[in-house]
């Protein structure tokens, strides 16, 4: 995943960071709760990780913010030296999902990082296709059919297909769409994502007669969205 780090302390975060990256996920640090609400503004991440104490404005705050600015579709888990019972109900009535205090335990906050992830995944684990009319995936084939005719996709398209599909309606960054499709260390530019996503409207007819629109936002990257009356449902087929 793709995780924005909120956290004064230049030691705490260093370790914190490893521990994540280590897992598997890229971090993307911060150092203030302002940093952190611009940046929100043009980039998109799957996770926020919040301290409560910062130097300018509070995580609280950073969290009114979010619910208010980015939705509640971005899971949050605060981490604080704030432990009392009453500072542990208002985060999670503020919208929090989790709340952790310091000092943490690297096992204990990957084992969290992965319950929040569980719980706002809509693919599960053991889905064989994905269906969202009139396109299908196959996941162990890794094609897609439009209504019964197969499209001729590269493997990158077809990832990048995949990728917009399982977050549909959702505003993604460039950037993040980069480091899910082609991983963080491919050489290639944001500039490589506006060509596949050139190319994926082209191959998949995405447009107002196919239900579905794929539309770019100003300054930011790009959004799937159903076009009204669409057939939306997502029908996953678990493998037997």
């Amino acid at each position: 995943m793709r995780i924005a780090l909120l956290e004064d302390d230049r030691d705490t975060a260093n370790i914190m960071t490893v521990w994540i990256e280590s897992d598997g996920h890229h971090v993307a640090r911060f150092e203030s709760g302002g940093a952190l609400t611009k940046a929100l503004q043009r980039e998109t991440y799957d996770l926020l990780i919040l301290d409560w104490l910062l130097p300018d404005i509070n995580g609280d705050e950073v969290l009114r913010w979010v619910r208010e600015h980015v939705g509640w579709q971005m899971p949050v888990i605060f981490i604080t030296q704030k432990d009392s019972q009453e500072d542990i109900v208002a985060g999670l009535n503020l919208g929090a999902d989790d709340y952790m205090t310091k000092p943490v335990d690297a096992a204990e906050l990957l084992a969290r990082i992965s319950a929040v992830a569980r719980r706002y995944r809509q693919h599960p684990e053991s889905e064989a296709s994905l269906e969202c009319a009139p396109f299908r995936f196959d996941l162990s084939g890794h094609t897609v059919m439009r209504d019964t005719q197969p499209l001729a996709l590269t493997q990158k398209e077809y990832e990048l297909a995949l990728f917009l599909f399982r977050n549909i309606g959702r505003l993604l960054s460039r950037a993040h769409i980069l480091e899910s499709v082609w991983g963080r260390s491919a050489d290639v530019t944001t500039r490589t994502v506006d060509i596949h996503v050139s190319r994926l409207r082209k191959k998949m007819g995405l447009s107002e007669e196919s239900g579905w629109r794929l539309s770019a936002v100003y300054y930011h990257g790009y959004r799937l969205e159903s076009v009204a009356g669409a057939d939306v449902s997502l029908a996953h087929e678990q493998e037997r």
